[in-house]
């Protein structure tokens, strides 16, 4: 059935992302930019340092599984309700941050906050679907989303830290409130409905999807990369603050330093891909993982917390972060042109679901002020991910790993 969208989404590339990109960054911005005042948090709400932990995993899990939710709920409504609505949410949900005092309220205000990211985020690839699906500027656009979010881990941390020192910490949630706030009232007079008015429903095929080993593996990679980053930033502020004795805007200078590397690692991808192949980078990823892993357990047995023990060994990760990433979604979403959009919700879930359930437990059993979350993360969900791809390409089922990057050079 031919496949028909709106036709009054005239903006340039250009006025398109500026459009769209807040939604984007918003949605990261609000798990980063809170990280310099994650110490000071268990004595300003009166509660333990796994509760203030939990804010930053509900938010990713719910951030996660809400796209599963607002997916379907913008096939039927449209993209435009979904997205105005969770904008709305996430700003009041920021504003009530602003102003709480109680642990219980703080918790489940993050979680408002993160489903209102979630619509948001869902509305706004959704829309970049069903505009650009077949023109080139599809590719630009999320090329230029990734290349924004990249440094969203750089800047945000910089950005609460000087405004906690400033303005203090709640001056971060209204910040947020008043950013989402300007990117709806910017959008509610501009956005038009793009939700496909004639296109075919394919059944969801989550049975198949579930049933397939590469998407598995790939998955599985991602998290492994995604959830690095994660444990990194759940526990780098005690460790760098708590224990290394930095300030909080010489942390987030020393955070930033990653983010940077895994930005100069992302412009050679192309190339190492291309030599390399999906499952090749996937596997080189999982050993720069455990490299780091390794160098971590040696700086924690030997020496105190320092710049030296956490933050290079961290930037040999963040490398091995970029070398997953970059192949895990065509990996995983593949053989699924048909039902992308379940995939992708699917894809982005289980990920989130992995990083917030195993990220969050060792932070929470493990020492959160030390690297052994980190390194013992790292470790289990590589090995994990390595033992996905030898059984893959040994079986005689299902053969060696597919390359989708290799198959598009040839």
């Amino acid at each position: 059935m031919p496949r028909t969208t709106s036709t009054t989404w005239n903006f340039s590339l250009a006025a398109a992302l500026l459009l769209m990109a807040p939604f984007d960054l918003l949605a990261s911005l609000a798990m980063d930019v809170y990280l310099p005042v994650v110490p000071m948090m268990p004595g300003i709400l009166g509660t333990s340092p796994a509760v203030v932990q939990l804010t930053l995993s509900l938010y990713m899990v719910v951030l996660g599984a809400g796209q599963l939710v607002f997916g379907p709920i913008s096939d039927r409504m449209g993209r435009r309700p979904v997205l105005l609505t969770g904008a709305a949410l996430f700003a009041a949900a920021s504003y009530l941050l602003a102003g709480t005092v109680s642990a219980a309220g703080f918790v489940v205000l993050r979680v408002l906050q993160a489903l209102g990211a979630a619509a948001a985020l869902v509305a706004t690839f959704a829309t970049v679907r069903d505009v650009y699906a077949e023109r080139a500027e599809g590719a630009v656009i999320y090329s230029l989303f990734g290349s924004m979010l990249a440094f969203v881990p750089a800047l945000g941390p910089v950005v609460g830290a000087l405004l906690a020192d400033h303005l203090g910490w709640r001056a971060i949630f209204l910040a947020l409130g008043v950013a989402a706030t300007a990117a709806a009232l910017n959008a509610a007079p501009r956005w038009p409905e793009t939700r496909p008015v004639n296109a075919s429903r394919p059944r969801a095929a989550f049975g198949r999807i579930l049933a397939d080993a590469s998407f598995w593996t790939y998955t599985l990679g991602f998290s492994a990369a995604m959830g690095a980053f994660f444990v990194f930033f759940s526990t780098a502020s005690r460790v760098m603050i708590d224990r290394a004795g930095f300030s909080q805007l010489a942390f987030s200078l020393l955070f930033a330093t990653v983010a940077l590397v895994m930005i100069a690692t992302t412009r050679f991808a192309r190339r190492f891909v291309a030599r390399w192949g999906s499952a090749g980078s996937l596997v080189r990823g999982m050993g720069m993982l455990l490299l780091g892993a390794a160098l971590l357990v040696v700086g924690q047995v030997i020496a105190a917390p320092s710049f030296w023990t956490f933050i290079p060994p961290m930037w040999i990760i963040a490398i091995g972060i970029v070398f997953a990433s970059s192949v895990t979604a065509n990996g995983a979403l593949q053989s699924f042109g048909d039902v992308a959009g379940t995939a992708t919700a699917l894809y982005y879930c289980i990920e989130s679901l992995i990083v917030g359930v195993v990220g969050t437990t060792l932070v929470v059993l493990l020492p959160g002020d030390t690297a052994w979350p980190l390194a013992a993360y790292c470790t289990l969900m590589a090995l994990v991910v390595l033992g996905f791809v030898w059984r893959a390409e040994t079986s005689p089922v299902t053969g060696v790993l597919p390359d989708p990057a290799r198959h598009r050079e040839t």
